[in-house]
This record gives structure tokens, sequence and C-alpha cells, in this order.
């Protein structure tokens, strides 16, 4: 293992059997402020994660002994390191088995620099979220920041979301624009919040009913799926689902954004925090990655992509929920 100095407090561990590839990695990431811990193969890449806790871990898939995909399923199971995939194994298997073991990202060899820089930052500008009991921590510049803590903590904090309805089909222009935060008066945006111990707005005819929850927290629903923002759980018709970060920030990002079409390359710029693709490059391994997790997302929830009951895709275009008239859509 090498170190290299830099801020003690942003770590990045480099598993990489190559040594032309370890050594451009440490170039970028020590350019970028990290500290570097490097291996060459994934046992000792394991451990090297567990003892200095880093920030970013880069990680290959072909390597000695145990193969990328088994390093990141033990990384993930015991800390909390944004985990980078760097592969020739561009196949989409591979990228689905990649995000599955617990990768963040997914970059394909022959990668470019400057591309891998830009993913860093997008990702430590998105704060990762740790359930523990009713607290939530986010990871925003380390791991053990707190919720709230820096100008992008946002996730896991903040005020109730409203109760989602679900505006009758062809009400939602198709649009690429970001979201526009959820607003707690009923007479600017039509969109009812319900307040703790208060009671639920009544359902239109085309809208599904709603679930009652936990009084103190706050849920979103559609058509039998339920999020809560705050405590980042999901439910399908009241039963727990395990969601990932990027699978629950995918499907809260739609459901914030009600029946308006979202394209994958909006998508992929929300999962980065990103505001608009004008002014950041989207590529196709990241509309790639969206359609894994989209697919992920789906096959968790147990939507059918030929009949629908939460998301619709729209060919050429991205993703919506479902409303009156799609097939899967159940009205109230």
């Amino acid at each position: 293992m090498e170190d290299r100095p830099g801020d003690p407090r942003r770590v990045a561990v480099v598993i990489e059997d190559d040594l032309d590839i370890r050594y451009l990695l440490e170039q970028v990431l020590t350019q970028a402020g990290f500290s570097t811990v490097s291996t060459g193969n994934g046992e000792d890449g394991v451990r090297a994660v567990l003892a200095h806790e880093p920030l970013v871990t880069t990680l290959d898939v072909s390597l000695p002994g145990i193969d990328g995909f088994e390093v990141a399923r033990r990384i993930r199971s015991g800390s909390n390191t944004y985990i980078v995939m760097i592969s020739a194994m561009g196949d989409e298997i591979d990228v689905l088995q990649g995000l599955e073991a617990g990768a963040d990202d997914y970059i394909v060899k022959p990668f470019r620099p400057r591309e891998l820089r830009a993913r860093l930052g997008a990702m430590l500008r998105r704060p990762r979220s740790v359930v523990d009991g009713s607290d939530t921590a986010a990871v925003d510049g380390g791991p053990h920041a707190a919720v709230g803590d820096g100008p992008h903590a946002a996730v896991g904090g903040g005020q109730p979301r409203p109760e989602l309805p679900v505006p009758g089909a062809g009400a939602e222009p198709l649009a690429d624009a970001p979201p526009q935060p959820a607003t707690t008066s009923a007479s600017a945006s039509g969109v009812a919040e319900t307040a703790p111990g208060a009671g639920t707005p009544a359902a239109s005819a085309s809208e599904p009913s709603a679930v009652p929850h936990d009084p103190s927290a706050s849920w979103v629903e559609h058509n039998g799926l339920a999020l809560d923002p705050d405590a980042r759980l999901a439910e399908v018709d009241g039963a727990p689902v395990e969601l990932t970060k990027t699978e629950f920030d995918l499907i809260a990002t739609l459901l914030e954004s009600r029946r308006r079409v979202r394209s994958k390359a909006d998508l992929a710029l929300a999962l980065r925090n990103d505001a608009y693709v004008t002014t950041h490059y989207v590529g196709d391994a990241d509309r790639r990655n969206v359609e894994v997790h989209m697919a992920n997302l789906r096959r968790k929830l147990g939507d059918d992509p030929n009949a629908p009951r939460f998301v619709v895709t729209v060919r050429g275009v991205g993703y919506r929920l479902t409303g009156p008239g799609d097939p899967g859509f159940a009205a109230g």
C-alpha cells in the first residue's frame, strides 16, 4: 500500500491491479485533494477501506483472488464509502452486477481523467443518508457529517412532503426541467399538505386511496406505492421494500415530478444533484446507469414494464408516473 499526502479528511482507496492505471488514479485523486491508499488485490482493498474509512473508493472488477463484485459487497457490508467501479467490462450485465453489488457509479475503461473527477465531484455534492433508527446521518465531505451539515445536506431533513395527487391524463406537458420544490400552500400549487394528526384530504375518483401511516411521518403516495423521504422508507401495499440510495432518489424524483416526463439525462443530473442538462455533461454511461437503476427499481417494486403500475417508459424521452388510462393504474 502506498499513502500520499493530502487532507486527512479526504482519503481515497484505490483497488487496482494494473500498475499504470493505479498510478493514473492516484494522480487524479491527489490532484482532487485526496490522500490515497493503493492496493493491488481485493482482500487488501477491503482491509484498507475498513482501516482508513475513505470517503471514496475506486474499484476494478478483474482482480486477483476475489473479483470486484464480491469486494464491493464486502465493503458495503461495513462501510459507507462512495464506490466507483472502473472496469474494461462494459456490457449491461456487468454494469448491472456492479450497481447491485453496491457501487455508486460505474465507469468503463478507457476512461477520461477529467470525467472521473467530474463524477467524483458530483457524488460528493450528493450527501449519502444512512438511516439509524429515527436518526438520519448524511455524508457531505466526510463519513460522519450530520444532517443539515453543508449546503447540500437536504436529504433526510426538511419539511414533510405533501401527499401526491394524480392529475388527469395529459394534465402535465412534456418537459425536462428539474422538479419544482414542494410548497405548503394548497392555493398556490393545488397540492394539500397533511399536518401531523390532521385528516387526509379527500381523493378524487381518479386518485388512488391513501393508506394511513404513522402521523408523525411524512409519506408521499401513488397507486399503492408509499415513500417517507425523511426516514427514506419505501412500501408497496403496506409491505416494506429495500431500496438503494440511488433507487430511492430515482423514484422520489419521479414522485416529485408527478406526471411530467423526465428524460434519462435529466434524471442522471438529478441523481448527481446537478441542475440543468445544458450546463453539465451527460454521457451514454450516465443514461445507461439510469436504465439499469430503473430496471432494478421496477424489479423490487414488482412493476411490470408491459403494464406498469408505478412508472411508465416514454419511448425516446424518459419516464413518468402512471395515471388514468395506463394499463396498470388502478383508480381509487
